[in-house]
């Protein structure tokens, strides 16, 4: 019986393989390669001009660091948020739980719309901070907060089914022998939990790396202030400038990159020692 299926299971893994590369290739790997022909257009004496100009490099820190700011923060709030619908009963828990979902959902526009009309000066929120002299939209402030708002839903559903999966049974044992809380946490707790939080921020991190609509609004777009890469790849491209644009797109690709291998080292090494 194994001899007459081995045919079968060689035609299935031909399938799923042919499917897998023409996928793989129509959808990731010749767009790759279409950005570095264009960007090798300019040569690469003109992609590095491209990064003299102070209204690039201001937009490039900008893009990077709120949006390493903003995964620290989905870090901890997707966490809390996790931890409370596994761990507690309240009064709609079902519909908490699948309020969730909106960022995945609800338009970018839309987001970006409603979250400028509650923080911008006027707003109901904005204007409780502004008497204290406090800016939200328009700052990197507002681009932070957008950023957290269709990030943290990486991190609760990532981080959710590991922890219904955690057995209670170690908590009350490492009770019973003496830990504290904080003990019980970060040496019974933690590593659990630790590679699938590294998923969950790394996937918020690259999102926001990429954010376009939710913050446009928000951001206000002032060159050099609140101006984001995705904003400046299309201002280029406006400008009929392919080349320039491909070649930001470009960097901030290779970047995301680094930061993305840098995540999946430390999530594999710590999912080894689980192990």
């Amino acid at each position: 019986m194994p001899i007459e299926t081995r045919p079968y299971k060689k035609i299935h893994l031909g399938i799923s393989l042919g499917f897998t590369v023409f996928y793989s290739s129509a959808v990731v790997i010749i767009p790759l390669i279409g950005l570095f022909y264009h960007s090798l257009g300019i040569g690469f004496t003109g992609i590095l001009e491209v990064f003299t100009d102070e209204r690039i490099r201001s937009a490039l820190f900008l893009s990077f660091s709120v949006g390493l700011v903003s995964a620290i923060l989905n870090l901890f709030i997707g966490f809390l948020f996790a931890w409370v619908l596994v761990r507690y009963q309240f009064p709609f828990k079902k519909f908490f739980d699948t309020l969730i979902d909106l960022p995945f959902t609800l338009p970018t526009a839309v987001a970006g719309i409603a979250l400028t009309t509650i923080y911008s000066q006027s707003g109901m929120i904005g204007s409780l901070f502004d008497k204290w002299g406090i800016q939200i939209a328009y700052t990197p402030i507002g681009i932070v907060i957008a950023l957290v708002f269709i990030g943290f839903p990486f991190v609760v559903r990532t981080v959710q089914p590991v922890i219904e999966e955690l057995p209670k049974e170690l908590e009350e044992s490492a009770r019973c022998l003496g830990a504290t809380p904080f003990q019980i946490f970060w040496r019974v707790l933690l590593p659990e939990l630790w590679p699938s939080l590294l998923a969950g921020t790394g996937m918020a991190f690259a999102r926001s790396i990429g954010e376009y609509g939710s913050v446009v609004f928000i951001s206000g777009n002032l060159p050099g202030k609140t101006e984001i890469l995705p904003l400046l790849i299309v201002t280029k491209l406006e400008q009929y400038e392919f080349e320039k644009a491909t070649s930001i797109a470009l960097v901030m690709l290779l970047t995301s990159f680094f930061f993305m291998f840098l995540i999946n080292f430390f999530q594999e090494r710590a999912s080894k020692k689980l192990t």
